[in-house]
């Protein structure tokens, strides 16, 4: 169990969660991997966060508890998932952009047939298909929840921030963080 997201400003905790291992259990099958890519959204002033336009129902887990997670389903097609930051009411999250598979390979395997090892967790999308992340599991405890997050003690050396990427807005801050010389980030 992690719970840095309780005592960290969003930018700490987005420095903090690379190394950490995001866990979906389920019918006791573990499937898992290792943060290496990660991109913080901060309030309402940030107009790439969904919380942009204000509350929704949609956002309503940015303003909730710190520690709880925030998936959405993006354009149709991928869910993504965020771990929600700050303090109840100030909405901000750290997504998830990519892991190095860590457990239950063989069944990202079967749930994205044909894709080569280095691809199957790389982007949001992509690794929630592969850890079967979906709605279901939208504000859910992610430090005793199915899906949570574990520190097994993994260390990440070096951390490269530069520009979000998959957005249109608010690409000037240098808010996505990745492992250094990670093989398996997004593209």
């Amino acid at each position: 169990m992690w719970t840095g997201w309780h005592r960290a400003p969003t930018l700490t905790v987005l420095r903090a969660i690379l190394g950490k291992v995001l866990v979906h259990e389920r019918r006791g099958r573990r499937v898992s991997g290792i943060v290496i890519e990660a991109e913080a959204y901060i309030g309402e002033d940030d107009p790439a966060c969904h919380a942009a336009a204000g509350p929704t129902r949609r956002n309503a887990p940015l303003y909730g508890p710190p520690g709880r997670a925030y998936v959405y389903l993006n354009y149709g097609l991928h869910y993504l998932v965020n771990a929600v930051t700050e303090r109840e009411g100030m909405p901000a999250a750290v997504l998830i952009r990519a892991l190095v598979p860590h457990e239950g390979v063989d069944l990202m395997r079967r749930r994205r047939p044909g894709v080569a090892l280095h691809r199957l967790c790389a982007g949001p999308g992509n690794l929630t298909k592969s850890l079967g992340i979906d709605l279901r599991h939208n504000t859910g405890d992610l430090a005793t929840g199915a899906v949570r997050l574990e520190d097994h003690g993994f260390a990440v050396r070096g951390v490269t921030y530069s520009a979000r990427i998959g957005i249109r807005v608010g690409t000037d801050k240098l808010w996505r963080a990745t492992a250094s010389g990670a093989r398996f980030v997004s593209s």
